[in-house]
């Protein structure tokens, strides 16, 4: 499962946090709100049964007066139902339809001993309010008045509080968006510059001025990159330096070497074989030399013109007596460095000749939005292991020491990846469909 990030922890703490105050609040404010229209409403029902047992009162006069003609007089509407209870007997304006037998039994008792009261029931499964008026010893007056409208007022008021919670969560997800973005532009600029490092450029930097609260941070990070740039130019410059010591001295032995070759007819065998190798030896180590002269100037920016790859692989076959037939793709004009992608062809043709019988095909395209070089042979491949390493310094593939070649330097391919990525792209070896290996390299800057 993949791990939830800042930025959405950072928007989930903030929704949380909101829903459970909005919903406090709403809580409490439901409470609070209902509390007080059911108390307001109780004390209305209160006054108004007082009042209607005062006219219920007067009209029980006489020895036998009309008890429903009595509750008929009240102007009770349709929400309050008034209930006469004389002598145990129980008097309504209209069908009781389970009025009275929804009035709790300890409230009848109360009021029978002359105390009034109220209580809340449901009468006829609807919320309402009960008030018992005490008239007399034998006689007790009642009013039902209906809570249903006041219940649906809680139910909208309900509903709406609910809708105000959820809007507070979006809200409060949406301040969180917002502030986990603008608390991590700053990050993003560091992530940028570290970008623009890693291609190269090693002049990004980060200003102090744009976030004074993280200027620690830039600071820190600014003094990173001047180290590692100077570490950098400094090995750089060592090896170059030591690249150009050795040619003297390797210019002195090429010579001396040269000397002992054209006249190896004049010595022994052994002497002539002793010249050979030291030939050899001498004429590999300037390709080392070259190869670390090149290594070092690898992460310079790449001096991007105008090129004709294709004219440009046709070129790097020939020099190498190679068929330019095997070249696919035909007026490829890139922007790149020229010296650099010729010698990432060169090398990888070089690698293909010595370790995989010579190159079968050179394909040069566009995919993706990216310049492709292909570098098809048809050799053993490369095993799964060496995949991993085989771009590294002085690497040598298993099929190299299994031939007991000690011919390459094991920079070649490590220059293909440096000009590959001086460039802002990559080097990649996949197997071949019929065997072989296959050296692909990436380039941006391909229209779609």
């Amino acid at each position: 499962m993949r791990p939830v990030g800042l930025r959405g922890r950072v928007i989930a703490g903030f929704a949380a946090g909101a829903l459970v105050l909005s919903a406090s609040m709403a809580l409490v404010s439901y409470q609070l709100i209902r509390g007080s229209l059911l108390a307001e409403r109780e004390r209305t029902a209160v006054r108004a049964a007082y009042f209607n047992a005062t006219v219920v009162n007067s009209g029980l006069t006489g020895d036998h007066p009309d008890m429903l003609e009595v509750l008929r007089s009240l102007d009770t509407g349709s929400e309050r139902k008034p209930v006469l209870r004389r002598a145990g007997t129980w008097y309504a304006r209209s069908a009781d339809g389970g009025v009275t037998a929804s009035i709790p039994e300890p409230l009848q008792r109360m009021a029978e001993e002359g105390t009034p009261g109220k209580q809340r029931i449901r009468a006829d499964g609807q919320p309402a309010v009960v008030v018992a008026v005490p008239l007399s010893a034998s006689t007790v007056f009642y009013q039902i008045d209906s809570l249903q409208e006041l219940e649906r007022t809680f139910q909208i008021l309900a509903l709406v509080l609910t809708l105000v919670a959820a809007m507070t969560t979006g809200a409060g997800a949406a301040l969180g968006w917002y502030a986990t973005g603008y608390v991590l532009r700053p990050l993003s600029s560091v992530a940028a510059a570290a970008q623009e490092i890693t291609a190269g450029d090693l002049t990004a930097r980060l200003d102090p001025a744009s976030e004074p609260d993280l200027a620690r941070l830039t600071t820190s990070f600014n003094h990173m990159v001047d180290q590692l740039a100077r570490r950098m130019e400094r090995d750089r410059r060592f090896a170059a330096d030591v690249s150009h010591e050795l040619r003297s001295p390797l210019q002195t032995l090429a010579a001396a070497a040269s000397v002992l070759n054209r006249r190896r007819d004049r010595l022994d065998d052994r002497t002539a074989t002793a010249a050979d190798l030291v030939t050899d030896e001498i004429a590999r180590f300037q390709t080392l030399v070259d190869d670390l002269l090149e290594l070092a100037r690898s992460d310079q920016p790449a001096d991007r013109r105008t090129v004709d790859v294709s004219e440009l692989a046709r070129g790097v076959c020939r020099t190498r007596g190679i068929s330019e037939q095997i070249i696919q793709g035909d007026d490829q004009t890139w922007s790149v460095d020229e010296q650099r992608i010729e010698q990432l062809l060169g090398n990888l043709v070089d690698n293909a000749i010595r370790y995989g019988g010579g190159p079968t095909a050179i394909r040069l395209g566009c995919h993706d939005g990216r310049h492709f070089i292909e570098v098809d042979d048809e050799g053993p491949g490369v095993s799964p292991e060496d995949k991993e390493v085989i771009f590294d310094r002085f690497v040598r593939g298993r099929t190299a020491q299994a031939r007991g070649d000690v011919d390459g330097t094991g920079l070649g391919l490590a220059l293909v990846a440096g000009h590959a990525d001086a460039h802002g792209g990559r080097a990649t070896v996949l197997d071949r469909p019929g065997g072989g290996a296959r050296f692909r390299v990436e380039l941006p800057g391909c229209a779609p």
